[in-house]
């Protein structure tokens, strides 16, 4: 009696024993990583459309690299979005100063 008791604690405390969610777990593991596999094409050209939108960005007057960065992060991915924005909005992007503000303002 004392040995079955250890046997199913050691079972479970271990999960030595083999039930049979054991393989279906594994069989999702499988195909989440054909899943990933099949988006990592999708999330390079991501990356490229990102780069390229980021570089459009630095088109306009005082925006440059780490700015443009910041602002296409904080959600303004066009250089339309990032004219027609509030002040405060885009004050309130790290990197992103009065200067530049009065900046865009003026291309409005």
């Amino acid at each position: 009696m004392i040995s079955k008791f250890l046997g199913k604690l050691k079972s479970i405390l271990f999960k030595s024993a083999v039930s049979t969610e054991t393989p279906l777990k594994k069989e999702k593991k499988q195909t989440k990583s054909v899943k990933s596999l099949k988006t990592k094409p999708k999330t390079k050209s991501k990356t490229v459309n990102t780069k390229k939108n980021i570089e459009t960005l630095t088109a306009l007057p005082g925006v440059g690299a780490k700015s443009a960065k910041a602002l296409y992060e904080a959600g303004f991915k066009t250089k339309k979005a990032i004219i027609s924005a509030d002040e405060k909005d885009l004050l309130a992007v790290s990197g992103v100063g009065i200067n530049l503000v009065k900046k865009l303002k003026k291309l409005k």
